[in-house]
């Protein structure tokens, strides 16, 4: 899950090779953090969110495949 977000974000913005993506595992909860350079933050985040609900709705579909609660933290 947390490759395809890494590939997906690194596709977005200008600096790719800032993107890292950090994943904790409690129980059936997966957290995903996605870091970018803080230029690239509108770019992820969209207009009025959308880009960043639609990959929180890959990373839940993705979830949901495998039965587990997922977050995605974009910093």
């Amino acid at each position: 899950m947390e490759d395809f977000i890494e590939y997906v974000a690194k596709w977005m913005v200008d600096e790719p090779d800032a993107v890292r993506v950090e994943r904790t595992q409690d129980g059936d909860h997966v957290a995903v953090r996605l870091h970018v350079h803080e230029d690239d933050m509108g770019r992820i985040i969209g207009r009025e969110g959308r880009l960043a609900m639609a990959l929180r709705t890959l990373l839940s579909v993705g979830g949901h495949a495998r039965a587990v609660d997922t977050s995605l933290d974009i910093r």
